[in-house]
């Protein structure tokens, strides 16, 4: 196993899921909840990629491999970190702009 490898999958895939939930949360604040939906569904499923990744190192050094510390590594822990961070946050976002978008299409029929 090529550490360094490793380490840049786990860089990648938070960056990639990171924008991927920009991305679903743009989709939210102009009204396309279904996409918006789909969009963080495909985050999740690339922050997974990351995860996995992360695991296989943890279980690795579990299992007697020497997983040397270096900034790189904790650059790859501090993105997946804030990937995961961040993307919970979006997920309350959008629930905030769904409701929100419903109360004003309820409010535009009463008027």
């Amino acid at each position: 196993m090529n550490i360094e490898t490793e380490i840049f999958h786990i860089i990648s895939h938070g960056g990639d899921a990171k924008s991927i939930a920009y991305e679903a949360l743009e989709l939210a604040y102009n009204g396309d909840f279904d996409l918006a939906n789909k969009k963080m569904e495909e985050a999740n499923q690339t922050l997974t990629k990351a995860h996995n990744t992360q695991t296989k190192l943890i279980q690795a050094e579990i299992n007697g491999g020497k997983v040397e510390m270096s900034l790189l590594m904790v650059h790859a822990q501090d993105h997946l970190m804030a990937a995961i961070s961040e993307m919970s946050l979006i997920e309350q976002m959008i629930k905030i702009l769904n409701r929100v978008d419903q109360l004003e299409k309820k409010q535009g029929e009463s008027v």
